[in-house]
């Protein structure tokens, strides 16, 4: 591969041959057997282990950050009350005003603005305004609880690709992930390989752990359409750090130690915070980051990530921390070998 050649302004530069069999529909039992593929990034040498083995790659003094974020059941079916047709909502984010959600609608451009729903047999919302990139404001009655309506109807937003699972819906949520930070609509889903057991005996090793949230949304998941990756818009995701966590990244950075991102929300989360002030601080922001190759890390030094989309954010970000050729060569490998690919796929560490 000619790196020399390749224009990295290009979505198509980030295009892979991936046969549809190789797209996990079930997660690994238990989590932590899944495969995982070590990437050496500053010699391109890989190693083939089973997720469990990432014990053996951490080291003491080393900090693991995680994203505690949980999913929320947010895909909702219903049907048009008047003419019966079913109805997809795929619930996004609430905004500032009471009762009211941003959301995807399917078929979005045959539900005009004031379009009743149908939930259930005596729940109604009404389809609202059209905003950017087909994204429509929907409102819920005065009366309503926006997320017990939510709960009560709605089933885990799995993404497009995953149509034949037997999973239960906590299989797409991480062991860590916190009732009360239950704002995202898909899964960070480099996590769903830990288990409680792991996560012990890593700490054991004498590797500490810290978490942020990034609320995850149309900024993680929507294709990028252009060919011209600048003209992409990343949308707008809401990222937190605690304080704890702030410390101990500074912590770990004075001893010596790495900081290991789970995920790529992580690390969009720690390169938001130190662009915008020059380390990683205590905080909450929108972030619209997009990461791709040229990109200067400040903060994380390695990542634990699944196999990612073609032409995708996602792959690009990856790209950009492991080196285009590098990260590249090793899918090729793992298409090769028989990898599963995307959210209840295998693993990837760079190191």
């Amino acid at each position: 591969m000619d790196t020399l050649k390749t224009d990295f302004s290009k979505t198509s530069a980030f295009d892979y041959f991936l046969p549809k069999e190789l797209i996990a529909q079930d997660p690994a039992e238990p989590r932590d057997s899944s495969r995982l593929m070590v990437l050496h990034k500053d010699t391109g040498e890989r190693e083939h282990k089973i997720f469990r083995d990432i014990k053996d790659y951490l080291r003491d003094g080393d900090l693991l950050i995680m994203n505690d974020t949980r999913v929320l059941p947010a895909r909702v079916t219903g049907v048009k009350k008047n003419g019966g047709a079913e109805v997809e909502i795929f619930f996004l984010s609430p905004a500032a005003e009471t009762n009211k959600w941003t959301a995807l609608v399917k078929p979005g451009r045959k539900l005009n603005e004031g379009a009743r729903v149908l939930l259930g047999e005596d729940t109604e919302i009404t389809v609202g305004e059209r905003l950017d990139d087909g994204v429509r404001n929907i409102y819920f009655d005065s009366s309503s609880d926006p997320y017990a309506i939510i709960h009560k109807y709605g089933t885990a937003p799995l993404p497009h690709y995953i149509t034949e699972t037997h999973a239960e819906p906590e299989r797409y949520q991480t062991v860590y992930s916190r009732p009360e930070k239950e704002n995202s609509v898909a899964s960070p889903t480099a996590g769903l390989h830990f288990t409680e057991k792991l996560l012990k005996e890593i700490g054991e090793k004498g590797t500490d752990e810290a978490f942020v949230t990034l609320q995850v949304g149309l900024g993680t998941f929507r294709p990028v359409k252009s060919e011209n990756i600048s003209e992409h818009i990343m949308h707008s995701e809401i990222c937190e750090v605690s304080e704890i966590t702030a410390q101990k990244i500074k912590a770990a950075k004075k001893r010596g130690g790495r900081v290991i991102a789970v995920g790529t929300t992580v690390v969009r989360t720690l390169e938001s915070f130190a662009l915008k002030y020059g380390e990683v601080a205590p905080g909450m922001m929108d972030t619209r980051l997009f990461i791709r190759p040229g990109f200067k890390f400040k903060v994380i030094d390695a990542l634990i990530t699944n196999y990612h989309l073609p032409k995708s954010t996602l792959l690009m970000l990856v790209s950009a921390f492991g080196g285009y050729e590098g990260i590249m060569e090793a899918y090729k490998e793992a298409v090769g070998l028989k990898y599963r690919f995307f959210s209840f796929g295998d693993s990837m560490f760079i190191c």
